[in-house]
């Protein structure tokens, strides 16, 4: 099994896990590889270190928080957050979107007017509208936001 680090033209970086380095390349060739983020798919592979498992031997503890992934160690007080935990922010707002919402899918400006004029139940609700239904919404005092899901959590995991 080859892990790879991966980054995809907007700089979002992620791991792939491949059979060989072949198959990573023959996927990357025939287009199945996509930023999980922002789908992207012109994808580059990162140097990386080799990882070895040796007996005996930790990770210094500096270099993680008890119980938590590298990217969610907060950044010291004052300073600003890497582009890391930036994008593992992101996804943890997404996951929470996804989690919290309604899929109303195009129906999204229609259903936010019934909720606002409360013939429909109050709710969060996530969908798809054009800038031109976002605009109409606003004039009519319903506030909305633009916020692009990535695709792997508009799928199911398999």
């Amino acid at each position: 099994m080859k892990v790879f680090n991966l980054a995809c033209g907007h700089d979002h970086r992620f791991e792939g896990w491949f059979a060989s380095a072949e198959d990573f390349d023959g996927q990357l060739e025939r287009g199945l590889i996509e930023c999980p983020v922002c789908g992207d798919r012109a994808i580059r592979k990162l140097p990386s270190a080799p990882r070895l498992n040796l007996s005996g031997a930790t990770e210094p503890a500096a270099m993680r928080a008890p119980g938590k992934p590298e990217t969610a160690v907060p950044a010291p007080a004052g300073a600003a957050p890497t582009p890391q935990q930036l994008q593992a922010m992101w996804m943890k707002l997404a996951r929470h979107l996804v989690a919290n919402t309604e899929d109303v899918g195009e129906n999204f400006a229609e259903e936010a007017r019934r909720i606002h004029y409360q013939e429909s139940p109050e709710r969060g609700i996530r969908g798809v509208a054009t800038a031109e239904e976002r605009a109409e919404l606003a004039d009519e005092g319903i506030e909305v936001f633009a916020f692009p899901l990535p695709r792997s959590l508009k799928d199911p995991i398999q």
